[in-house]
């Protein structure tokens, strides 16, 4: 059974057993999963990655059955979810398990998923599709959050900070809240204060960096790497800005392949891509394919699983994901 994003606040887990959140909004899915955990503080929580439940399979399933008999009610996170993972949950909810709820938070899933088509047509199941953010719903989210705390912000220096946020809500909000802290003794903010406050000029090398090495512009990407002194704290916002590129170049890529024409695909891209974009955007398309573009995706995330494991390799990892990217052939 499909539900829209924001009545996710309908879903009792006494009642709704599997929930599936699907897509490339992670700030988003990351929000509702703390939402739905925090309305149910008296079960436990664990969590999974779907490589463990892979690699795992008859041992986790032997544990999570015979956990059931002993523990009061659960919880059960899986993340990265993919098609690979469907025999284990198809079989799974065949059995009368009573006292533990899945949550499975997978990323973007095509129709034909095996995955999600098994969530969307069993009526005892929850499927939430999580979209992009739209510049519209990231400027309602920070007014809202402003208008709470109080603070005033002109709607240009919302706008300002929304676009060097790159459509990622996990930085916004982290934005959000130096700003939250600067104002608690002042009220009104201006644009030389968010600069100073913020990492605005670094987001927009960020940007550059990232939007050039996909356009596979070495002496660009170099000349940004060189630079810049990126901190191990800066490689978290860099690969955040990779995945949320990444996710925008599959989306349109796979768009192109349907219609054919660049200039249409562009022009129809939602959020709109601003004019001075389009051009590199356009070279990203055509260096990359919606397999490649996924592969990318997929070791992107296990570099950023690695940098927060060991902050202290942060630097290296994601200087030699640039370096390898810009200098590889794709397509």
């Amino acid at each position: 059974m499909i539900i829209k994003s924001n009545d996710t606040g309908k879903i009792d887990l006494n009642k709704n057993q599997y929930i599936l959140f699907y897509g490339i909004n992670e700030g988003a899915k990351a929000d509702e999963i703390l939402s739905l955990v925090s309305r149910n503080k008296d079960k436990t929580i664990t969590r999974y990655e779907e490589k463990e439940i892979l690699e795992y399979d008859q041992n986790i399933y032997d544990d999570i059955l015979s956990k059931s008999l002993f523990d009061n009610q659960k919880i059960i996170i899986i993340n990265r979810a993919s098609d690979k993972i469907f025999k284990f949950i198809s079989e799974l909810s065949e059995k009368n398990i009573s006292d533990i709820s899945f949550i499975i938070n997978a990323p973007a899933l095509e129709k034909k998923s095996k995955l999600r088509s098994f969530f969307e047509k069993t009526k005892e199941l929850i499927c939430v599709p999580f979209y992009q953010d739209t510049p519209s719903s990231l400027s309602i989210l920070t007014q809202n959050f402003l208008k709470e705390k109080k603070i005033n912000i002109s709607q240009e220096n919302i706008n300002l900070i929304i676009n060097r946020c790159n459509g990622d809500r996990g930085i916004l909000k982290g934005e959000l809240n130096k700003i939250e802290f600067f104002c608690k003794d002042k009220k009104n903010i201006t644009t030389l204060d968010l600069v100073k406050l913020t990492n605005l000029i670094e987001n927009y090398s960020i940007s550059e960096l990232v939007d050039n090495c996909l356009a596979k512009n070495k002496k660009k990407t170099m000349y940004i790497l060189n630079e810049n002194k990126f901190s191990s704290e800066d490689c978290i916002t860099i690969i955040r800005t990779f995945l949320y590129k990444l996710k925008r170049i599959l989306i349109l890529s796979n768009d192109y392949l349907i219609n054919k024409n660049l200039d249409k695909t562009i022009l129809s891209a939602k959020p709109p891509i601003f004019w001075k974009d389009k051009d590199i955007v356009k070279q990203q398309i055509n260096k990359w394919n919606p397999k490649q573009i996924k592969d990318l995706i997929y070791e992107i995330n296990e570099i950023e699983l690695s940098i927060k494991k060991n902050l202290n390799n942060s630097i290296n990892l994601t200087t030699n994901l640039i370096i390898d990217q810009v200098s590889s052939n794709t397509n």
